[in-house]
């Protein structure tokens, strides 16, 4: 990945360069495999339900759409998801394109695991509470196999979830919380100790849980994505600072990445959720050095950029 231009942000140490981990890439296909879920939703359907511009056919279009909006917000860098089993074509087709911006992070169903379509994908994404799996399953086993093999990681979501766009269109989602605890990632990540495993939105109300793993693996990252809502299912005194600070204290500041959890236009890339964190983390009194790491460098770091 290029660095010798570096786009930088304002943020409350000066300009700092910004590789947000967490971006939803949806895709023409994303939204085809919504249209087959429900008898008379198509396309069109959609885009009035949701209000949202869907993208082209090409996924390179999507793609240079957002290189502008990065550009416009002064992003650097950016992890795509491709958000349906599948669809890793998507995201890999926007990495080829802008191989100086975007990252390929793709979900797999690990029952019907392909790691010939994955030779481009730099993070391999686990849903396991939305295919109802139990991360012990021997079928996840390939997937961590897949990432030792080289500078990739497995993203996994744990805690809460919910799919925004589902419940505006009326579709099921049938997610099974049971597999959704990140203590169940334990044994596979000491059996795996070179592979990064993210975990998304702080465990998504498994805080704890996620604290606890961090402190045993120190190859779980923390991703700080979203708007954090899960804080209110804790006790009542703890804000986006108090996460912060305890996920500093126990997985410190080289295993935090930071994401907004961006994904549809045109709202386009969520700023909010970058001057919250970023706020947040200068109230505490972090440094220079320590932002650059969390807002950036960390994810570059772990995959080898």
């Amino acid at each position: 990945m290029n660095r010798t231009s570096i786009l930088e942000r304002e943020s409350p140490w000066g300009l700092i360069p910004i590789a947000d981990a967490h971006i939803h890439f949806f895709s023409h296909h994303f939204f085809e495999k919504l249209t087959d879920q429900k008898r008379g939703l198509t396309l069109e359907t959609i885009a009035s339900q949701t209000g949202w511009n869907l993208p082209a056919s090409e996924p390179e279009k999507l793609a240079a759409v957002w290189a502008e909006e990065l550009d416009r917000q002064s992003v650097a860098h950016a992890a795509l998801i491709s958000s349906v089993p599948g669809d890793e074509e998507s995201v890999t087709a926007a990495a080829r394109a802008h191989p100086e911006r975007f990252l390929a992070f793709a979900m797999t169903n690990p029952r019907a695991w392909r790691p010939e379509t994955f030779s481009e994908v730099r993070v391999a994404c686990l849903f396991p509470a939305m295919h109802c799996y139990s991360v012990h399953d021997p079928s996840v086993r390939p997937v961590f196999e897949w990432a030792e093999q080289g500078s990739r990681a497995v993203f996994v979501h744990c805690g809460v979830l919910s799919v925004g766009v589902r419940d505006r269109l009326g579709l099921e989602s049938r997610f099974d919380m049971r597999f959704s605890n990140p203590i169940d990632l334990h044994a596979i990540a000491l059996r795996h100790p070179k592979v990064p495993i993210i975990v998304p939105h702080f465990g998504a109300g498994y805080f704890r849980e996620a604290l606890m793993l961090a402190e045993l693996c120190p190859n779980v990252y923390l991703d700080t994505s979203s708007t954090n809502r899960w804080v209110r299912y804790q006790e009542s005194n703890l804000d986006l600072r108090h996460v912060f600070r305890r996920a500093l204290d126990v997985a410190g500041p080289r295993r935090l990445l930071f994401g907004t959890d961006s994904s549809f236009f045109p709202r386009g890339w969520n700023h909010q959720i970058f001057e919250d964190q970023a706020k947040a983390l200068y109230e505490l009194g972090i440094d220079e050095a320590t932002a650059r790491s969390i807002f950036g460098e960390n994810l570059l770091r772990i995959l080898g950029e």
